[in-house]
């Protein structure tokens, strides 16, 4: 049972505006976070979240929103949240795509492809090669039929192990999250 909420990027912004802005949890990778992020966010990533939920709870009131790249990983961060003990979270719908697209400003870094992109671009390169393939070699194309049926069970599930494997090559992770400084942040931070 996810008991988050959604806050419309347009709210937020207007939120942010008035200088009544929430606490904002980027759970994206780091190297997604280093990217782009909402200004005042905190970069805390989805399974260090959930490994430390008991030592962030501590450190977070009710005012907090999730944010990742389109909201189902914020969705994911708010249900272990609100099962830790912390009520009434928020998720930006539609994530960072929608904060963008509302005309709100990011803090960019260097830029590199997102999780999605790169689960396209592995997931199709592997079929359009065992496709192939199976022109040579009988068989090879159930490789494909694999990758598909993965795709499939992860849209269903609204989970992806492509991404998650994806997301621990270096080019994905950036600078390391450190719990210890996350918390320290969020002490200084009212």
């Amino acid at each position: 049972m996810n008991t988050s909420s959604v806050l419309t990027a347009p709210v937020l912004q207007r939120l942010v505006q008035e200088g009544r802005a929430p606490r904002l949890l980027d759970v994206r990778t780091p190297g997604e976070f280093r990217t782009a992020h909402i200004p005042g966010s905190y970069n805390v990533p989805l399974n260090t979240l959930r490994e430390h939920r008991a030592e962030l709870l501590a450190h977070l009131d009710e005012d907090v929103v999730l944010v990742c790249r389109s909201g189902a990983r914020a969705a994911q961060a708010g249900q272990s949240l609100a099962e830790a003990g912390l009520p009434n979270l928020r998720v930006l719908e539609g994530g960072i795509v929608a904060w963008e697209t509302a005309g709100a400003s990011l803090e960019r870094g260097p830029e590199r492809w997102d999780i999605e992109r790169q689960v396209r671009l592995v997931a199709g390169s592997v079929v359009l090669v065992t496709g192939l393939a199976g022109i040579f070699l009988p068989g090879a194309h159930l490789i494909g039929t694999a990758i598909g049926a993965g795709l499939t069970y992860a849209a269903v599930s609204n989970s992806c192990a492509m991404g998650v494997l994806l997301s621990r090559l270096p080019y994905n992770r950036g600078p390391r999250t450190d719990i210890r400084t996350v918390l320290a942040d969020l002490r200084s931070t009212p």
